[in-house]
């Protein structure tokens, strides 16, 4: 079979539908966001790096076709027929739907024309969601598959003060009706081991995601990065608690037992810049990571056949 993982995974999703493996390529429009802006806040996110999310992104100073180009030559030693490639175009750093929406038609339909490009992904904050937008996102769905990434992070609202998100929790919920509706997939961001979280609050998280019409989900493990207000907290000594390995593992297994088979999964770890990476030190070792996700996966299958209605994904 395509995949030998025990869940929903997008790189099978996507060899189902279009029969290979699909790329994907970061690009950056040259957006900011508004907790940087002052439209909201001027200090971001606190665990938001300078990058905005973009920091494995191309440069907002090319044109976003040229940027393509970089990016698929930064994949290209993975591609087996380059000729044949076909990629996603993920519009990653900061808000990108956060500009005019003379702009936005201008780079998002520059990214949909390119031949090999098969679908439009786009990272936006749940708040940066006009009616405009939607329109736009409509007609441009009519070309190409687009995909809405949504940074939720986490359902409790103390924590959302902390970290400064910057929306309540009803403002991305009506969203995620309103892409339903017009039929724009949906895909949301949440981040595990967030400060005084518990086990049990992030699981709570995923039982909320798990009711809505979402079709993807990341999971994300919190880096603590230099130059963010969160690694300043963590550099004084003001947050202290970080998982283990075997901790966020753990979590990542009870997340994926709650979510629903047809909700794809489009990450359970990420990448944090290892030079700007302060903790946990082992994240900068994705794949020693993700190996002890599914050797963990592996064995509770074994040993206690919970993964049992995964098998149909392997």
């Amino acid at each position: 079979m395509w995949d030998l993982k025990r869940y929903h995974s997008l790189d099978y999703e996507l060899k189902k539908m279009y029969g290979q493996k699909i790329y994907k390529l970061s690009i950056n429009g040259g957006m900011s966001c508004p907790n940087r802006d002052g439209t909201i806040d001027t200090r971001g996110c606190i665990f938001c790096s300078a990058g905005g999310s973009g920091d494995f992104a191309t440069s907002s100073g090319q044109s976003i076709t040229q940027q393509l180009e970089d990016a698929k030559n930064l994949v290209a030693d993975k591609i087996i027929a380059p000729k044949d490639a076909k990629y996603i175009a993920y519009f990653q750093a900061y808000t990108n739907t956060h500009a005019p929406i003379s702009y936005l038609r201008t780079i998002f339909m520059e990214a949909l024309v390119h031949p090999e490009v098969v679908i439009l992904s786009i990272a936006t904050r749940p708040d940066c969601l006009s009616d405009e937008v939607l329109e736009l996102l409509n007609e441009l769905n009519l070309i190409k598959p687009v995909w809405i990434e949504l940074g939720l992070q986490t359902i409790h609202e103390q924590t959302s003060e902390f970290i400064r998100r910057g929306y309540p929790l009803s403002v991305f919920e009506n969203q995620i009706h309103r892409l339903h509706q017009i039929n724009i997939p949906v895909i949301v961001h949440t981040i595990l081991g967030l400060p005084k979280e518990t086990k049990h609050d992030m699981l709570m998280t995923m039982e909320y995601i798990s009711r809505l019409p979402i079709q993807g989900i990341k999971l994300q493990l919190l880096h603590i990065l230099k130059g963010t207000d969160l690694g300043t907290l963590y550099e004084n000594g003001l947050v202290s608690k970080v998982l283990s390995l075997e901790e966020y593992a753990d979590i990542v297994i009870s997340c994926l037992e709650l979510l629903p088979d047809h909700i794809i999964i489009h990450r359970i770890t990420g990448d944090g810049p290892k030079k700007l990476l302060l903790a946990p030190k082992w994240s900068g070792n994705k794949k020693l990571v993700l190996n002890h996700i599914h050797k963990e996966m592996k064995e509770r299958d074994t040993y206690q056949g919970k993964y049992s209605h995964r098998h149909r994904y392997s």
